[in-house]
């Protein structure tokens, strides 16, 4: 039995669009001209709300701001996002036999809601969000020290330069995957020990 945690934007939800156009909005709600794209994230060296909001060129005084208006226009949105395709059966096949956690910096209660919607909430063991004190890294040891007391492997999925960085922090295994926010280029930076294309893949690298 392994422990497994996910990122979720860009690896468990499709929010790409959602981020831009909220991003957008923050913006012009805070008065800062710019015009957000997915450029603004695909290069991200930390991936988090706050560094998105400095790469849209929001003042240092308005980040909180951002950060609080992007989070509350997702808990306000009418329709959840996606589930990639293909996650939700990986999900109920990993949940049978290992632990699940998700880390993430965006809010449990928005998580909770999407796993909710797809029917998974109850195959997950636990969230750490924005919500929890601490650093990704902190709360991937967090969920170590919790679920794997025993030395059982520790697995990172995430699609950014800074997921595959807090794995390597805590001595973790990261996975790196492709159809998320951040180009394969920005992700190799770190170095993950693996690099998948698609979900089904996560299936063969942790039970290898």
């Amino acid at each position: 039995m392994a422990l497994v945690t996910f990122d979720y934007d860009g690896v468990l939800a499709d929010t790409l669009n959602d981020l831009i156009r909220f991003g957008q909005e923050a913006c012009n709600r805070l008065g800062v001209k710019h015009v957000v794209t997915k450029g603004d994230l695909s290069n991200l060296e930390v991936m988090s709300f706050a560094t998105f909001g400095q790469a849209c060129e929001v003042p240092e005084h308005l980040i909180d701001e951002f950060v609080k208006i992007s989070l509350n226009l997702f808990a306000e949105k009418e329709s959840l996002p996606a589930i990639y395709d293909g996650l939700s059966e990986v999900i109920n096949h990993l949940s049978a036999h290992h632990k699940i956690a998700i880390v993430t910096t965006n809010s449990s209660q928005n998580v909770h809601a999407f796993l909710a919607k797809h029917g998974l909430d109850n195959l997950i063991h636990a969230v750490y969000g924005v919500d929890t004190p601490g650093s990704k890294a902190q709360k991937i040891s967090i969920a170590r020290e919790r679920f794997a007391k025993n030395g059982e492997a520790v697995f990172m999925i995430g699609d950014s330069l800074s997921d595959v960085r807090a794995a390597r922090e805590t001595g973790v295994t990261s996975i790196a995957v492709t159809w998320g926010h951040q180009s394969l280029e920005t992700l190799m930076l770190g170095e993950p020990d693996y690099v998948v294309n698609n979900p089904q893949s996560l299936i063969e690298v942790i039970e290898r």
